[in-house]
């Protein structure tokens, strides 16, 4: 029987001392129980993902050092085998650096693997720093079993679509008994299936029990679920450890199968986990919370402002807010102007009642007049129309900003996917801000994850006035979105259609599709998405320009969604 503790951390970019430290006291417990072999995520030592910082020496070094520790500190639990990422150099010609794998005994690195598949599609951009690694197995001999290792990508090309290389093929080969993975694979809607799918397919395929462990927590735009499992030809998925959190878990391999590490038969085995998982709304709501709890401590934020207008989008922002950091670390300010309506105070008091939120209000009318005074004084000519319309979006964003400069809270932004991609947002206003927490989600999303906040709560979080009223910017008299805009149903179809498409999981693609095919079959309609893809093309500028966003979908706007500002669409 070999014993494998299943070691799922939140590790901090650049943080050796943090990261070593939580791999030795996870060695220490693994050792404790019995486990033969620890395994940690991918670029565990150092974090994923470094980027640039990899061209740093003095990162280089201090990442030397971090190993060193950690071969130091095996020597205490000699028959343990510690399997750890990090980053190691490349000799010869190509890229400095290699995406590793070790395993450590004792003192010593008994088996050294280099990631053979490096991404560089969506978010991912591995081949800019790394050296792919040689097309050879990598086999390590074990209380009485071959283990195989491979570092994330690399299980991810069994039907060789996307590499002419398939690392799986080599462990077949080797005739190891089971494979390690190493992961750092950040988490989007439907990702947990397609990992289950695509692993558990390769598994049969190879007849190769597999474990998969990966990392947790949010590092920037991503966040990593967790979620790491055991897969076997025979079972299919045998063990899932927790989502969104971290996790420790020994389980034990004999004979072909997981079981529980304590028993000494086959006759008790795993609970495999539920197919289905967490529904859609569930699943954004932990992505978008342990996303701004892990960007605010470590960007060492303890504390968040948001502008909060009454609607519907401030108001799921803020609740989000609380349910990440705590009502007393949440701070809300109402700007309310001259177009304002009686609803957009009265509904943000509601809110942040309901919420136990802070709430301060600073009106905008006088500001916006001086503002409109000087400048038709400077200009000859009076503020009206767009012009005066932006103008109230800048002077709160002003305002929150500078309330964030004072108190020193983290200003979040507000905007949802939809309005992001049409610029219905006014550049630093609006936008302003160093985090947005629903700019993956479209508008009909917000609406949905609002309900079932408060279905959650078992009580009114959100207002039913906000999550009944027309949605408006209320930046001019008797304004709604409607009047620039599709209704949502229809405009966030064509987005999803546009922007994600392929990425989609099966049913909103084909829905998507069927939608603006339909959509194109009348002149309006054939308007309609011509105009609306316009719209996407033209406000690349202000995309570029917002704030980071916790990437939820499988596209979403940032490094997962490059294009050109200057060019003809």
């Amino acid at each position: 029987m070999l014993k494998i503790a299943i070691v799922q951390l939140n590790f901090t970019v650049g943080d050796f001392a943090g990261n070593s430290a939580a791999i030795i006291s996870k060695m220490q417990q693994a050792h404790q129980q019995g486990a033969q072999i620890a395994v940690f995520s991918e670029l565990s030592l150092c974090g994923y993902y470094p980027g640039d910082l990899l061209e740093d020496a003095d990162f280089l070094q201090r990442l030397d050092l971090a190993l060193q520790d950690i071969c130091t500190a095996s020597k205490a639990t000699p028959e343990l085998v510690t399997v750890i990422g990090t980053v190691r150099k490349h000799v010869g010609p190509g890229k400095p650096l290699h995406n590793a794998l070790l395993a450590i005994q004792n003192g010593q690195i008994v088996a050294e693997y280099y990631k053979q598949l490096l991404p560089t599609y969506g978010i991912f951009d591995e081949g800019r720093h790394f050296e792919p690694g040689a097309e050879v197995a990598c086999v390590l001999a074990l209380a009485g079993y071959r283990i195989g290792f491979m570092v994330c990508e690399d299980g991810w090309n069994d039907q060789g679509a996307d590499y002419k290389v398939n690392p799986f093929n080599a462990l077949s080969q080797a005739q190891v008994d089971v494979v390690i993975s190493v992961n750092a694979s950040p988490s989007d809607i439907g990702k947990r299936k397609q990992r289950h799918e695509l692993f558990s397919a390769a598994v049969r395929h190879h007849a190769l029990p597999l474990v998969y462990v990966n990392q947790v927590g949010g590092q920037d735009q991503l966040v990593f679920d967790g979620a790491s499992f055991a897969v076997s030809p025979n079972q299919g998925i045998a063990f899932e450890a927790a989502r969104f959190a971290e996790d420790f878990q020994v389980i034990a391999f004999q004979a072909g199968q997981f079981v529980r590490a304590d028993n000494a038969s086959l006759s008790t085995v795993l609970t495999p986990p539920d197919a289905e998982g967490l529904s859609v709304c569930e699943f954004m709501r932990r992505q978008i919370v342990l996303g701004l709890q892990d960007y605010a401590r470590r960007c060492h934020f303890s504390k968040v402002v948001v502008g909060c207008s009454g609607g519907i989008d401030s108001a799921l922002t803020i609740a989000l807010a609380v349910q990440a950091l705590g009502a007393d670390n949440v701070i809300a300010i109402t700007m309310p102007s001259v177009f304002s309506s009686e609803g957009s105070v009265s509904d943000s008091v509601a809110l942040c009642n309901n919420l136990g939120v802070k709430l301060y209000t600073h009106p905008i009318r006088d500001l916006v007049q001086q503002y409109s005074a000087g400048f038709e004084a400077a200009f000859a000519a009076p503020l009206s129309g767009l012009t005066l319309e932006n103008l109230q979006a800048r002077v709160r964003g002003t305002i929150l900003m500078a309330y964030s400069n004072r108190y020193g809270a983290l200003l979040l932004t507000t905007g949802n996917k939809s309005e992001i991609s049409v610029g219905y947002c006014t550049l630093y206003g609006d936008t302003n801000g160093g985090l947005g927490l629903i700019g993956d989600l479209y508008k009909t999303e917000v609406f949905a994850l609002s309900s079932y906040l408060n279905q959650h709560a078992g009580r009114e979080l959100i207002p039913s006035a906000v999550l009944t009223k027309p949605p408006s910017a209320e930046l001019a008299p008797g304004q709604l979105d409607t009047d620039s805009l599709p209704p949502y149903s229809e405009l966030d179809e064509i987005l999803k259609w546009h922007i994600e498409g392929r990425r989609l999981p099966a049913h909103e693609a084909e829905a998507a599709r069927r939608f603006v095919e339909q959509l194109q079959q009348t002149e309006e309609g054939r308007k309609t998405v011509t105009r609306i893809l316009g719209m996407v093309a033209r406000n690349e500028y202000k995309r570029r320009q917002a704030p980071p966003i916790i990437r939820v979908r499988a596209r979403a706007f940032g490094s997962g969604r490059q294009m050109p500002i200057a060019a003809k669409y």
